[in-house]
């Protein structure tokens, strides 16, 4: 190496592995930051109660209630059909009442009993609804029943299935592609009856 300038091969190893070192040394103060600007990932934590089970959920806070119970929790049975409030496919129970968990954000849940499909009835028997559609043949391709159960059985609980045109209006939010509406309806009026007698 040409030392005219004053350096040395010496010099130069003896200044390059110092400079590592420094490297080496932000590298260490750096990791820390890291770390902590990991933690801070903008991610929130959800507890909440679903199908009587206590769950917590570290997720984004845009997070649909239907994306993370179908991809977080794997509750595959509330379906996802138009994604935007339109269907009812993804109706689920929250503190009792049915809402469009497409358009839920999970965030805002805390504290929350949430109902899905899977949860419906204790066990591995059947919901008085479920088997009122079994009964009844109120489904074709079954992709929107798990929607059309769960709003049903709000309806009853309202207090709104007392005539087939009420019944009719009350599920007006639900979609049924295959046209089922008949036996959607006469599955409903005897889920009702026989709660009524029940009670």
């Amino acid at each position: 190496m040409d030392t005219s300038d004053g350096w040395s091969r010496r010099h130069f190893f003896t200044h390059a592995a110092a400079a590592t070192a420094g490297v080496a040394v932000a590298g260490q103060v750096a990791l820390p930051q890291m770390a902590a600007a990991a933690e801070d990932d903008g991610l929130v934590e959800v507890s909440c109660f679903i199908n009587g089970k206590p769950e917590t959920l570290r997720i984004d806070p845009r997070v649909t209630l239907l994306d993370a119970l179908r991809e977080r929790l794997r509750l595959t049975g509330t379906k996802k059909g138009c994604d935007r409030g339109q269907c009812g496919a993804c109706t689920v129970h929250v503190d009792g009442k049915r809402v469009v968990s497409c358009l839920t954000l999970a965030a805002t849940l805390r504290g929350k009993r949430i109902t899905t499909i899977e949860g419906l009835a204790p066990g591995d028997g059947m919901h008085p609804m479920q088997q009122a559609f079994i009964e009844c043949d109120a489904f074709q391709c079954g992709f929107c029943t798990s929607g059309q159960i769960m709003s049903a059985v709000a309806v009853v609980k309202e207090g709104h299935a007392r005539s087939g045109d009420e019944i009719r209006e009350a599920m007006s939010g639900n979609i049924c592609r295959c046209g089922a509406y008949p036996n959607i309806v006469t599955a409903i009026n005897q889920a009702a009856i026989k709660r009524a007698g029940e009670a």
